[in-house]
């Protein structure tokens, strides 16, 4: 791929307000430190505060010798998928598509022709996974209906693909060009890509394992719903104030997006992880949600071969946060930044029994 146009111009990044530069000032002397103890090369961090982006920071190196800035671009792994679940819903909103029609109208890949579940197949059941297919395909043997679509939560990579899919041949229009019309361009997300641009030469987070191996980074030459989709932090943080005012959806949709469509208890609630666990755990549209007896939370996480990535709104209080890593070893720094972000007690609670 060549790499020769200049980058666009960064988007200024806002400079915290008062009641977050102690906030600013406990990252500034901590995160440094944090990263080397971790082994984790680069973080960058964007907080929200009462629906504002109003906090950017990046910290470490994206490459060997060269600092992490707000403009540094990451790999967002399967962070990409709330984004893509979020241009279905506004297209939804439209009433370009609907949440609950049969997708084979549309789009039926060969792998399951012979398979009549796949009638069963709709938006919904897409961006909550409960396609019943695998996370990915098999290489050899395709793609496979493995459990009852519609019945449990499996997660699966392959259902936004076939949703992303069903959405281009329904509109007669890319996949990318859609999420240009119906979110980064509202929502001013000038430096996000599902596929490799020219603009992203010396600005990529180059992904390292846990032992600090610099690898090679994964730039899709092709749309992937799923998955591999770059951005700052700071774009990123846009996106999800969209979501916390729920711009672009219809009030029977925003309403859709924060209920929990399908249960996550048993998989996540059991035993001694009941003790931290909210009443209500499950996946939304796009989201998985945290239903706590006093707050509602969003969130997503992201994991690639040298990456992890991490996304959360609480909707009571319109906070949040986006945290993105070049490392195997970035789960580590999650719990610090939030600590340090003074974010929910109940959230954290949750997330320190997750990680034992």
């Amino acid at each position: 791929m060549a790499l020769a146009a200049p980058a666009p111009t960064p988007t200024p990044t806002p400079v915290p307000p008062a009641s977050e530069t102690e906030q600013q000032a406990r990252l500034d002397q901590d995160i440094p430190q944090l990263l080397i103890d971790n082994a984790i090369p680069s973080v960058s961090i964007a907080q929200i505060r009462n629906g504002k982006v109003v906090l950017v920071a990046a910290y470490g190196e994206q490459s060997d010798g060269v600092l992490a800035t707000p403009a540094t671009l990451y790999n967002a792994a399967s962070l990409t998928k709330p984004l893509t679940a979020e241009v279905i819903m506004r297209l939804a909103s439209k009433g370009e598509i609907s949440l609950d029609e049969p997708m084979d109208r549309y789009w039926l890949d060969p792998d399951i022709a012979t398979d009549p579940r796949h009638a069963l197949l709709t938006p919904r059941l897409a961006l909550s996974h409960r396609t019943g297919f695998p996370n990915w395909r098999d290489s050899k043997d395709g793609l496979k209906i493995v459990r009852e679509p519609g019945v449990k939560w499996g997660y699966s990579g392959e259902g936004y693909q076939y949703v992303a899919h069903f959405t281009e041949n329904k509109t007669g229009t890319d996949f990318e060009n859609l999420a240009q019309t119906y979110l980064f361009k509202p929502m001013a997300m000038t430096e996000t890509s599902y596929r490799g641009k020219d603009w992203f030469e010396g600005r990529i987070a180059v992904p390292t394992n846990a032992a600090g191996k610099a690898l090679e980074p994964q730039i899709a030459s092709r749309f992937n719903a799923s998955d591999l989709l770059y951005t700052t932090a700071y774009d990123y943080g846009l996106f999800m104030v969209g979501v916390l005012n729920d711009q672009g959806l219809s009030p029977a949709m925003a309403r859709e997006r924060s209920k929990i469509q399908v249960s996550m208890m048993d998989e996540m609630c059991q035993g001694k992880l009941a003790d931290s666990c909210p009443p209500s755990v499950g996946f939304g549209l796009g989201w998985q949600i945290l239903a706590f007896k006093d707050e509602t939370l969003l969130m997503h996480t992201g994991k690639d071969e040298g990456v992890f990535t991490f996304a959360y709104l609480n909707r009571t209080s319109r906070d949040g946060a986006v945290i993105l890593t070049n490392s195997d070893n970035g789960y580590k720094i999650i719990l610090p930044v939030l600590e340090r972000l003074n974010s929910s007690a109940a959230f954290l609670r949750f997330l320190r029994g997750q990680m034992q």
